[in-house]
């Protein structure tokens, strides 16, 4: 069954401009559309989520999603809103990306049942590594004149701007590039659509043009917004950079962290984006969230919905139980629970000092490790009033002056966490 997909997206606030005759096209029949990405590493960032979700919500309004991994135009460099070129990738790197990329796309699309909209992965490299620089221009330059790339925003934009040191001859025939793969597709796939951000308008138009000249033919075009932070800052990015969905790049409790630190506004604004709730349930979040804000009852929902969908249920459980031992009653079994990653990327900042683990084996006084050995507090009499006052945990148990750190004690074999008081913490790294 079709379901409307611009009505969706509609008020999910995910439509920027949708080209006339397409909302009809679509509710004629299932339809077959593409969104490109970028195969220049082998994970994608939460920047990619938007055109991910696109390709999810399609698939579910009944039609046929087409992801493709841009190996050939990876190579050259899109010049909309940048203003380095990318590096050229060899064949089997670009291979490794694209199978690492196709298994995140699988948390969001089917790629394996036997309906007749199940997701296919394409790679523009395939068709184009065979396609000579004269057949090229032979066979799709002629039909697009300069006049008509000229008059692109992201041409002009990019060759009016002050800092701009001009746009190399590559960069100006990506659009040509890209829009012979839409040309490329509607032959070989039915595909009708490209969608993209509002950025990628001009690129995707080049396609329907050469649609329209090469083959006779109608293809259509849709863009979402570019997402914005309502502080002005930029989407997708944290102190350490990009926020990426594999898990080796950035954890699952920093991913989590993430969409729980959005502001009211921009949880408001991404649980409509970035989850599958139907618009009631998104209402009544809204409202409980409204009532009783200090709870960020939005912000927990997004955060668990998204964590959830690209990487797993576990994963968020893990995350939640990691964003608790900052702050909620954990134990010394909480902290032995989690992997090294999560173990540091919670205590992300806290200073740290290495002790030889034959200190350990041997048993280490309190005292000496918060002072003499470790140098958390400046003194042996400073640790003894610690104690005294009873402010200091060893991995978040309170001890006496009598304890003594063993092995038994370590974290994932390797650390050891010092507190005083509530906010004060220190690592010992075992090495």
């Amino acid at each position: 069954m079709i379901k409307n997909f611009v009505e969706e997206l509609t008020w999910r606030g995910m439509i920027h401009t949708v080209m006339p005759g397409a909302e009809e096209h679509l509710m004629e029949g299932m339809r077959s559309a593409y969104i490109g990405f970028d195969p220049t590493a082998d994970s994608l960032h939460i920047g990619n989520l938007v055109p991910i979700m696109l390709l999810a919500h399609y698939q579910r309004c009944g039609h046929k999603p087409v992801a493709l991994v841009g190996g050939a135009t990876g190579m050259i460099g899109d010049p909309s809103g940048k203003s380095n070129e990318r590096n050229l990738l060899d064949e089997k790197t670009l291979r490794h990306n694209q199978d690492a990329i196709k298994n995140q796309l699988a948390h969001f699309l089917d790629f394996e049942s036997d309906a007749n909209n199940a997701a296919i992965l394409v790679n523009n490299y395939d068709w184009m590594k065979e396609f000579s620089f004269l057949d090229f221009i032979r066979d799709v330059g002629k039909h697009i004149t300069v006049n008509y790339m000229m008059a692109k925003d992201s041409v002009k934009n990019r060759i009016s701007s002050d800092a701009s040191e001009g746009m190399s001859f590559t960069e100006f025939t990506y659009q040509l590039v890209q829009g012979y793969d839409f040309l490329h597709l509607y032959k070989e796939l039915n595909c009708s659509i490209q969608m993209g951000g509002s950025d990628q308008w001009g690129n995707i138009t080049t396609g329907t043009e050469l649609i329209r000249r090469i083959d006779s033919g109608k293809g259509f075009a849709i863009t979402c917004p570019l997402i914005t932070k309502s502080d002005g800052s930029k989407f997708g990015k944290s102190e350490g950079g990009n926020v990426w969905l594999d898990a080796n790049r950035t954890s699952p409790y920093k991913f989590y962290q993430y969409w729980l630190n959005s502001s009211d506004e921009d949880a408001e604004k991404y649980i409509k984006i970035f989850t599958f709730l139907s618009e009631e349930e998104i209402i009544s979040i809204i409202k409980e969230h409204n009532e009783a804000p200090h709870l960020r009852v939005l912000q927990r929902r997004l955060a668990e919905e998204i964590t959830t969908m690209v990487h797993s249920k576990a994963d968020l459980e893990n995350a939640i139980k990691a964003s608790g031992i900052l702050f909620g009653k954990s134990t010394s079994d909480d902290l032995k629970q989690l992997n090294e990653q999560t173990f540091l990327d919670v205590f992300d900042g806290v200073p740290q000092t290495q002790i030889s683990k034959s200190e350990i084996e041997n048993g280490l006084d309190i005292i000496a490790a918060l002072a003499e050995k470790g140098g958390f507090l400046k003194s042996n009499g400073e640790a003894r009033r610690a104690l005294k006052e009873n402010s200091i945990s060893v991995n978040k148990e309170k001890v006496k002056e009598d304890y003594i750190i063993t092995a038994n004690d370590l974290i994932n074999n390797k650390f050891i966490l010092l507190q005083r008081g509530k906010k004060n913490y220190f690592i010992l790294q075992i090495i």
